[in-house]
């Protein structure tokens, strides 16, 4: 069924599962009186807004108790759709939540589409896209960080951010425009050079300030690639599993155990490692082999943080002095592993080696500690609007920078101030296109289904 604002909307907002309680939510013009319908205690209809009531829900054809239930009236325009919604607290049990879900379908509530009470939110003006996303980011969040900076979307910091550098760049226009209308004003090679010039640039500067720090902002919402390395037999999938707390890869004496990518996820503190361990890298024994290695060298091309894995226990061997060769120059730690048994290895021939056994968790600790230490991820303070890791919005603030620089040439070139003017207004409409004053309806479509149902 096509979607449309004059219906009233279902969704379950609780995970789909057995617990303690489920939340089944309306939104629409009629989510009072189909909840009425079906409620037995006060009559919702009549109720003050943002209020809790408790009853049974009831099926009215056959006086069939379903469930014993609470419901929260929220009525318009203080609600998160800026329409009325009821939310009836239910029984976690699946069954006895599709029963009500059901019973509210037949009485005329449509089924959401994915995103849609979020997508209501947007519509009816209660919050911009950037907002929406950060919703979305909310719930994604798998470190402090993350949530700490999904929470500056969710606040209004970058919309406020972008909202000041489309003023900025709707005053050139007007000044552009005045140029153009009553050009006896004013001496428009120097209002261009003078003016213009300068507060184009002041801007440009701004957003790729914003990009330097996309960086940092989408290590923190999506994780650092950590790719763990060495020869066959060093340790590596002792490791991984050490620091993921559970048998993840396959541990065996027998070296080349390792033949594909075993990948995880772990959390530091307000940070969080995309954990892969790789093949070991050697002469390759057979053809799977060949192509697990081939696919470790790969990862070590993509990774932003490598943990070097050297045996301690052994003297190193060619393929040690290359992988140490391989990394000198990219963001890594050296690890001597197997410290339970003699040392071979002099931990005094590296800078900052860290000596540890994969089977001693003081060790893995210590560990733990020394890359939360090196990765150093910048803290993210309350006043820095300048984190954005959405993709979507870097490519739109791409956008706007390409716009500038090219009006910037423009008026290097001495080229007429309309064609300056059409470059900076396309600046100002991509940079609207992030928080949604400029929008199609494919766009909100697509941003919306990503959203899980009833959110």
């Amino acid at each position: 069924m096509k979607e449309t604002m004059n219906d009233t909307i279902l969704g379950i907002s609780t995970a789909f599962g057995k617990g303690a309680i489920s939340i089944v939510r309306m939104s629409g013009s009629e989510a009072l009186e189909i909840a009425s319908r079906v409620f037995k205690g006060k009559d919702l209809r009549k109720v003050p807004s943002h209020t809790v009531h408790y009853g049974h829900i009831v099926n009215p054809k056959t006086e069939e108790t379903i469930d014993e239930v609470l419901v929260t009236v929220y009525r318009a325009p203080k609600t998160y759709t800026r329409e009325d919604i009821v939310e009836i607290n239910c029984h976690g049990g699946i069954f006895v939540t599709n029963q009500i879900f059901e019973l509210l379908a037949l009485q005329g509530a449509r089924i959401a589409e994915p995103g849609e009470f979020t997508k209501r939110a947007f519509l009816n003006g209660r919050i911009d896209l950037t907002k929406a996303e950060a919703v979305m980011d909310v719930i994604d969040a798998e470190s402090k960080a993350a949530l700490r900076l999904a929470n500056y979307g969710l606040r209004g910091d970058i919309k406020n951010a972008i909202d000041n550098l489309r003023s900025k760049l709707m005053n050139i226009i007007a000044t552009i425009a005045v140029n153009i209308d009553y050009p006896e004003y004013d001496d428009a090679e120097e209002l261009t050079n003078s003016v213009i010039k300068p507060q184009i640039q002041d801007i440009y500067n701004q957003l790729k300030k914003i990009l330097a720090y996309s960086s940092d902002a989408k290590k923190i919402k999506e994780g650092i690639k950590t790719v763990i390395i060495g020869r066959p037999n060093v340790g590596k999938s002792s490791l991984l599993n050490a620091l993921l707390r559970e048998d993840k890869a396959i541990v065996t004496p027998i070296p080349g155990t390792t033949r594909d990518i075993v990948e995880g996820k772990l959390v530091l503190g307000s940070i969080m490692l995309n954990l892969i361990d790789t093949a070991g890298i050697r002469e390759a024994q057979d053809e799977v082999e060949k192509i697990g290695i081939s696919k470790s060298q790969h990862k070590i091309d993509e990774a932003e943080l490598i943990l070097l894995i050297l045996d301690g226990s052994e003297p190193l061997e060619k393929m040690d002095y290359d992988l140490l060769e391989l990394v000198r120059n990219r963001p890594h730690l050296t690890v001597i592993n197997k410290s339970d048994l003699p040392l071979v290895v002099n931990p005094e021939a590296f800078s900052d080696a860290i000596v540890i056994s994969a089977t001693n968790p003081n060790d893995i600790s210590k560990l733990e500690e020394a890359i939360t230490k090196y990765v150093m991820i910048r803290d993210i303070n309350d006043t820095d609007v300048s984190y954005i890791s959405n993709t979507r919005q870097l490519a739109k603030i791409n956008e706007a920078i390409s716009n500038l620089d090219e009006a910037m040439k423009a008026i290097s070139e001495n080229v007429y101030i309309d064609i300056v003017d059409i470059y900076i207004q396309a600046a100002w409409n991509s940079l609207g296109e992030i928080i949604g004053e400029v929008r199609t309806d494919q766009l909100i479509d697509e941003l919306f289904s990503k959203f899980c149902l009833g959110k």
